[in-house]
């Protein structure tokens, strides 16, 4: 099944949306290029022919790079140049990226190729799509980019590739030579006119294509957040007066009204909260944890939304350099340096340590006997004899320690390059993969608040949870059983954690919350 009915993506002078990135990226979708794109690449490409041919010296197509730029390189060589630069820049090294950030990574560049900015050839842009649509995956390894003069090796990995060398994954995921792949595909490889080894390599699309992958998986793991945090006040006999709209209106940030709003309708119909409604609870305020949880959901929701703009203006760029410019001009450029990208990438790694940090403590504040208001000691079946969920909420410290480490800013890093021509770089590319790594921790996070407060819902019997959290609650049942004697507690987190990468959980809810 393709991304909301997407099955197949036209790439021409229109910029990609972020659902069809995902869907070349995760379900396979098929790419087509368009013939009035392909037309202007032929045109464009006359402009970077004269200049081939052209005694002044043009960066990259008449020059070296980087550093060697002031060398002059005949024009016999000007093919060896741009081979040379693949082979040279495909220097990575480290675990191979996963397959999805590789193929986002390349219809990105592929939709910079057919902006007609980039100067390449009609068939150079025809080869990445054939590679695209092949399901061949070039091997790209983890580090290389500094996230400046563009993702250079991972993205030259992928034109090493194209070129017929290195590895690719095959089916199966079995790295196999390039070269014997191109061929059972029928795919010629590709011999590199001027200019074009630079414009296979000189953008951000690595960085950008991680940053639309996580903001779609963190636009689900905050909606589930809400549920946990609804589900903890819920099993915690906390209060839903707090979420009421008009108290959120005295501070109108989108994100914490909307994170309120999905709270007050996980807990609506909730007999458990109603039990304690009344005036002689003696309870005047909730913990932190859960009282301003709105407030710290929605400033990660709102953090997400400053990501998707800017994951919007990106995808709408073509970045290059040297770019070809309307009027013909070819001129050089610093839209290659990768620091808007970055700064999101790690706001956003920010957001999900503390999203995670919140939701330990909503769980720790469940298993603790002191504070859970009448639920049994780390939620035991027979406490003393077994410890119940006690150590579940060691594995949630351990990765929101993870997380705070991974908070700390990549881009505020640079170390200078090629000979301090490359002085200052924005280590996009890091960022990029620490949040990667973040999104995974905060996965695992949400999983044990839910594992945690499903167990916590059932001890509050016979009194029913909320329709909501109820038919989550059951669906966590149809996985991991009740409250029972202690039991190889790995598979059960590891089981919810299914749910939630499933999308099983966001069904549940889309099915039951309506905002």
């Amino acid at each position: 099944m393709t991304r909301i009915g997407i099955d197949r993506v036209l790439v021409g002078a229109t910029p990609p949306t972020a659902q069809q990135v995902l869907a070349v990226a995760r379900d396979g979708v098929e790419v087509t290029l368009a013939d009035d794109a392909l037309d202007r690449l032929a045109a464009v490409r006359r402009h970077i022919d004269d200049l081939a041919h052209s005694s002044a010296p043009a960066y990259g197509v008449s020059t070296g790079f980087g550093a060697l730029a002031l060398r002059h390189i005949p024009p016999e060589r000007r093919i060896d140049l741009q081979r040379s630069l693949i082979r040279s820049h495909a220097a990575g090294a480290g675990t191979p990226v996963e397959p999805e950030v590789v193929r986002a990574m390349m219809l990105l560049r592929l939709r910079t190729l057919m902006s007609g900015h980039t100067g390449v050839r009609p068939e150079t842009a025809v080869t990445l799509a054939r590679l695209l649509n092949s399901g061949l995956v070039p091997i790209v390894p983890e580090y290389g980019s500094l996230g400046c003069s563009g993702d250079l090796a991972p993205l030259a990995a992928v034109a090493l590739a194209m070129m017929g060398e290195g590895s690719v994954f095959g089916a199966g995921g079995v790295p196999i030579p390039a070269a014997a792949a191109l061929a059972t595909a029928g795919i010629e490889p590709l011999v590199l006119a001027e200019k074009e080894g630079l414009a296979l390599t000189n953008g951000t699309d690595g960085m950008l294509g991680m940053l639309l992958l996580a903001v779609a998986d963190l636009r689900r793991l905050f909606d589930i957040a809400d549920l946990t945090a609804a589900m903890s006040v819920e099993a915690l006999l906390g209060t839903d007066r707090v979420f009421a709209a008009d108290l959120h209106a005295l501070r109108p940030h989108p994100g914490q009204a909307y994170s309120a709003a999905r709270m007050r309708a996980a807990l609506a119909g909730s007999a458990i909260v109603a039990s304690h409604r009344g005036e002689d609870c003696p309870r005047v305020q909730d913990a932190y944890s859960l009282r301003c949880a709105p407030q710290v959901h929605g400033a990660a929701r709102d953090t997400l939304t400053h990501a998707e703009s800017v994951a919007e203006r990106e995808l709408a760029s073509a970045i290059d350099n040297p770019v070809v410019l309307d009027d013909g001009r070819v001129e050089s450029n610093g839209n290659f340096h990768g620091a808007p990208v970055g700064y999101v990438l790690d706001f956003l790694a920010i957001a999900v340590a503390d999203m995670a940090s919140i939701a330990e403590r909503r769980t720790d504040r469940m298993l603790d006997v002191h504070r859970s208001h009448g639920l049994p000691a780390f939620l035991a079946a027979d406490p003393g004899v077994d410890s119940g969920y006690m150590i579940a909420q060691y594995t949630q410290a351990g990765i929101v320690s993870e997380l705070k480490r991974l908070a700390v800013p990549a881009s505020v890093d640079s170390i200078p390059s090629s000979a301090m021509q490359e002085d200052h770089v924005s280590m996009g590319w890091s960022a990029a993969r620490k949040l990667r790594r973040a999104v995974d921790g905060l996965t695992t996070v949400l999983a044990v608040e839910l594992l945690t407060a499903a167990r916590a819902l059932d001890f509050r019997a016979p009194l029913e949870p909320s329709p909501v959290t109820g038919a989550v609650r059951d669906l966590v049942r149809g996985r991991v059983p009740g409250p029972e004697p202690d039991r190889h507690l790995a598979p059960d987190i590891a089981a919810v954690v299914d749910l939630i990468r499933s999308g099983a959980v966001n069904s549940v809810l889309d099915r039951e919350v309506s905002l």
